[in-house]
């Protein structure tokens, strides 16, 4: 690290997390301040914290400091170091734990001398990718079967406070067919945190697991970091060692408000509702890096979206939702299949899955739709015929059996489990299914009687 000698003390404003520095102070001592380089603060003659050059002018600069600056003074000296933030990168990262500024912090070895990568470099050329064509397989039924989560692809979930989106993503970290796993974590609360790290390690993944975790107690200047650092340490995962990575991170709301907190410390002008204008190209910046690269490994992106009131048109949800390919809807515990979409899943559905995947997927959602209306024609009193009591029956076994988060199924088993239910409230001739997929998949000791002489459901 290139630090320079001397310190300056050029401080001339304390706003929020960011301090301002005149910019000629330190060139008449022969310092010229880059953007994004990291400074060290020193006040009383020892270390304060660690500081990133945001916004450069003519005459001034804006730099984040990491610590905040509660207790700082303007008589602080300012020692440049000469190099940007980076990340560690090595084989000892695996099951290991950073905090926002790339330190380890779970009490191990250290890795001082371990390779450093630079992190938020820009996107892969579209000529180096390759189009997303393999699956990665969850055994979550409502993701395998009905909404494909692809290599490369990038895809929040979109849900409110106080749903269990954190324990969804832990299970999809244990139980996806990925060689790494890379989490992240924004300004997650301390129980949040040791959750994930205790059922990595409860599943014995957590040697293939590296852990970038900032905490709501951490700075907030390191929340807008932690993404990056994550995504750097995947990148270079996947093309230098061609593994398959997937990158969990929560919750970008979190990031997003991260990014408003300083923006407004900076005095950059909001746009909607106190976000800034650049909001959209912050956002894709990281979504990007999700990438199947030639000739290497993939990058797959997976998030956590909180919609503060529920509210789809908030701007971070409403800006992920074009940036993303496509999202999962998370509600009452539950994944809904009318509200999530996977616009990949259409390049491994009945390419790398069973023949009758696409059209078993299809009339399931089309009969529980139908279950879901005939429910709401009981609630208001309406006379139900016999078809609509057995729909009730497939909408109520639909849920207990693929919708709760706590089912695991291989994608076999839940296709077999799916013509289980149709067998169970149709007969053949009433599910519309290609006749030679029936023919094949329907269950050999499945009641085939006329439905009026079907049991109605207690």
């Amino acid at each position: 690290m290139a630090e320079t000698v001397t310190s300056f003390q050029g401080i001339t404003a304390i706003v929020g997390d960011i301090v301002e520095i005149d910019v000629a102070a330190a060139r008449r001592m022969g310092l010229m301040p880059r953007n994004r380089e990291l400074a060290l603060i020193e006040q009383d003659g020892r270390p304060f914290s660690l500081a990133q050059v945001v916004r450069l002018a003519h005459d001034s600069a804006s730099l984040q400091v990491f610590a905040g600056t509660q207790g700082l003074s303007s008589r602080a000296g300012i020692r440049f170091l000469g190099e940007m933030l980076r990340a560690i990168y090595s084989e000892n990262i695996y099951g290991r734990v950073f905090d926002g500024a790339g330190r380890p912090v779970d009490g191990g070895p250290r890795l001082a001398d371990d390779r450093r990568i630079a992190i938020a470099g820009p996107t892969v050329n579209p000529m180096s990718r390759i189009l997303a064509s393999r699956m990665i397989r969850t055994d979550i039924p409502m993701i395998d079967v009905f909404n494909c989560l692809v290599e490369s692809q990038k895809i929040p979930i979109f849900s409110v406070p106080g749903e269990p989106y954190n324990a969804l993503l832990a299970r999809i970290g244990i139980q996806a067919d990925a060689d790494v796993v890379v989490f992240a974590g924004l300004g997650l609360i301390f129980d949040d945190f040791h959750t994930f790290r205790q059922a990595f390690e409860d599943a014995g993944v957590l040697s293939r697991t590296v852990m970038f975790a900032n905490l709501a107690s951490d700075p907030v200047v390191e929340r807008t970091l932690i993404p990056d650092l994550a995504l750097a340490v995947a990148e270079r995962l996947a093309v230098e060692e061609g593994k398959r990575v997937l990158v969990l991170m929560s919750d970008m709301t979190a990031f997003a408000d991260a990014l408003k907190e300083i923006g407004i410390a900076m005095e950059h002008i909001p746009s909607n509702r106190g976000y800034m204008g650049d909001l959209y190209s912050q956002l894709a910046r990281r979504y990007e890096k999700a990438c199947d690269f030639r000739g290497a490994g993939s990058v797959t992106i997976l998030s956590a979206t909180t919609m503060p009131g529920n509210d789809v048109t908030h701007p971070v949800p409403d800006n992920t939702g074009y940036i993303t390919e496509g999202q999962f809807y998370l509600h009452d515990g539950m994944l809904d299949p009318f509200g999530s979409l996977s616009r990949l899943k259409q390049h491994v559905i009945g390419k790398q899955t069973r023949e009758d995947h696409g059209a078993l997927m299809n009339a399931m959602i089309r009969y529980y739709a139908e279950g879901v209306e005939a429910e709401q024609k009981q609630a208001m009193a309406f006379e139900l015929s016999d078809r609509d009591r057995r729909l009730m029956r497939f909408a109520a076994a639909f849920r207990e059996r693929f919708m709760r988060l706590d089912v695991r199924q291989p994608l076999e088993a839940a296709l077999d489990a799916c013509w289980a239910l149709l067998a169970e409230c149709f007969t053949p001739d009433e599910v519309v299914i290609k006749q030679s997929l029936k023919e094949t998949y329907w269950p050999e000791h499945a009641d085939t009687r006329p439905q009026q002489e079907l049991p109605e459901s207690s």
